[in-house]
């Protein structure tokens, strides 16, 4: 029997493959014995058990972005974290850790390292972060969502999604938008925008999409609106254009984006790795607009969606109500346009990226047994 611990959270952006993943491993070896590690401050807390994994918490370790007294205690929380992830390895007598970023993975790998246990790492955003940057030095696998990523031995192999995306993308959207769109209570007829900031949400997207939902309706458009949880309250209500029929469907979260996908025709995003995969895997048109903040990981995920005329990317700073309206309701009077950029996405990403990540993470294993 082998053991596996998956390592990452925060975001969806790393519980997705995460899950992914095991969903794949245990397709290929059923017998496999898969634990995760996950922080208590992350999405993984809730979205793993609900998956169906069991899952083991490590303290958090988040690195200040600014020379504070934070910083200073950094080292010795480090510390605390990797002595409770090998605790977690040795009762779990781990065969392989594979890690996907986010606070849980940086104890995790170098607890691994000190026990001698393989590490694989997948990096899912065009630019990596620290901890996929540091386990990239001693990993016996460094796997990427993206070609270009710029890691020790990084070898491009797509991302994981879950069975349900790609179950979708076989199906395609077309199948399932009647079912999808009377789920969320919106017209099957009317063309449908979805918009979405990634897990937390995003202000600048949910500003836009606010001052301009009555425009947009009023064009026929519906918008279903994922607020993301911390920003969604009990003031927004569904709104209907008298007129057009056309409405407006406020929500805080969505476990099953696969159905958000399949009611949708175009999709105004953030460009987190997930997003831009999941969108690209499905065939789903998206204006992309990247988070402003961090390294600019996000504008290099949306590159190769633009660059295939897949997407269209605006700067956060140039988000109006305006710009939106005219870029949303112009695209919907080009439905050829539609048509190609949906084409050129499912182009772009390599199929089945979980079954060959699951592959490496149980070849690593075995490797390691021996």
């Amino acid at each position: 029997m082998v053991n596996v611990i998956l390592a990452g959270g925060g975001t969806a952006g790393h519980t997705s493959p995460l899950i992914a993943t095991a969903q794949a491993i245990t397709a290929i070896a059923p017998d496999t014995q898969i634990t995760c590690i996950g922080t208590a401050r992350g999405l993984e807390t809730r979205v793993v058990p609900e998956a169906g994994l069991d899952l083991e918490l490590v303290p958090a370790v988040p690195l200040p972005r600014k020379i504070n007294l934070d910083l200073f205690r950094v080292p010795g929380r480090l510390a605390g974290a990797v002595r409770q992830a090998k605790k977690i390895l040795r009762a779990h007598d781990a065969d392989v850790v594979c890690g996907f970023g986010g606070y849980a993975s940086l104890p995790a790998y170098l607890a691994a390292r000190r026990l001698k246990i393989p590490v694989v790492i997948h990096e899912q955003n065009a630019l990596p972060g620290l901890a996929n940057k540091i386990a990239s030095r001693f990993a016996v696998a460094v796997l990427t969502s993206f070609p270009g990523t710029e890691l020790k031995g990084a070898r491009f192999e797509g991302l994981p999604v879950r069975r349900a995306i790609t179950d979708l993308a076989e199906a395609g959207r077309t199948a399932a938008a009647a079912s999808a769109r009377q789920s969320f209570g919106l017209a099957p007829d009317l063309p449908v925008l979805l918009v979405s900031g990634g897990s937390q949400g995003a202000r600048s997207l949910n500003d836009a999409t606010v001052d301009a939902a009555d425009r947009l309706l009023a064009a026929g458009i519906q918008v279903l609106h994922v607020w993301g949880p911390k920003n969604y309250h009990d003031g927004l209500t569904e709104r209907v254009d008298q007129t057009t029929g056309a409405r407006y469907v406020p929500v805080g979260y969505v476990d099953a984006m696969e159905r958000a996908y399949a009611a949708a025709d175009l999709m105004l995003a953030r460009s987190g790795a997930g997003t831009v995969v999941e969108v690209a895997t499905v065939g789903l048109p998206a204006i992309m607009v990247p988070l402003p903040i961090g390294n600019g990981e996000q504008a290099r995920n949306a590159k190769p969606l633009v660059d295939a005329s897949a997407a269209i990317c605006i700067d956060d700073a140039e988000l109006t109500a305006d710009r939106l309206v005219s870029e949303v309701t112009a695209l919907f009077a080009a439905p050829g346009k539609l048509a190609a950029m949906s084409a050129a996405a499912q182009k772009l990403m390599r199929p089945d990226a979980a079954a060959r990540v699951a592959h490496v993470v149980l070849d690593a294993a075995q490797a390691g047994e021996r």
